[in-house]
């Protein structure tokens, strides 16, 4: 069987490959505190592409074509993507979301006082933290992101792709919401993204 045929097995071997690169360098693995700050980390990474990816593919890609194929009366319309594509990409795009607050949010906690300081915007901190606003910034930015994706996205995705039932009346509603809800992401997603990496790289203005 050729792995590269599946989603599952490449990731698999990604995975395995990195802990051989891990094991092979500055004298192999340690389970300590700093490892697991760094597996947090580098799992915080990936979850977060997976996130936003699938949020620049929403947004800059799938909308916009689900309003042409809606268009093209003569076209095959966008009944393939709301059975086919939209529900795999939802599932990725929810997990990948929670897991990337989650394992951020751990992070967070391994530095004392970086948690409160950065979800109190480092306001609490003598003289106020400049690591802690920016990067408290971006936690605000990521947290309201998530609640659109479980509060507003899913839930509205759901009546539209008749997972549960819906009016007409209702789906275009939800449509409305999951758009709205959807595009806010996109836009908070960039200064989100400045301001996590403002923090140990700088800010870019």
């Amino acid at each position: 069987m050729n792995p590269l045929t599946t989603v599952k097995w490449p990731l698999i071997i990604g995975f395995v490959l990195s802990v051989v690169i891990a094991a092979l360098v500055d004298g192999g693995l340690h389970f300590n505190t700093l490892t697991m700050a760094a597996l947090a980390r580098w799992l915080h990474i990936i979850s977060g592409i997976f996130w936003i990816g699938l949020l620049y593919y929403f947004n800059a890609v799938q909308t916009p074509a689900m309003g042409v194929a809606a268009a093209d009366k003569g076209g095959p319309g966008a009944a393939g993507i709301n059975k086919y594509v939209a529900p795999r990409a939802l599932l990725w795009f929810r997990w990948a979301a929670l897991a990337t607050w989650l394992m951020g949010a751990w992070l967070l906690s391994q530095t004392r006082g970086r948690f409160v300081g950065a979800f109190t915007l480092g306001l609490l901190d003598t003289p106020v933290s400049r690591p802690n606003l920016i990067m408290g910034i971006g936690v605000w930015l990521g947290t309201i992101m998530l609640f659109n994706v479980w509060g507003l996205i899913w839930p509205n995705q759901k009546k539209i792709l008749g997972i549960v039932p819906a009016t007409d009346e209702e789906k275009a509603k939800a449509r409305k919401v999951a758009l709205y809800a959807s595009r806010t992401n996109f836009l908070l997603s960039i200064p989100m993204l400045m301001c996590m990496v403002g923090p140990t790289h700088g800010l870019p203005f």
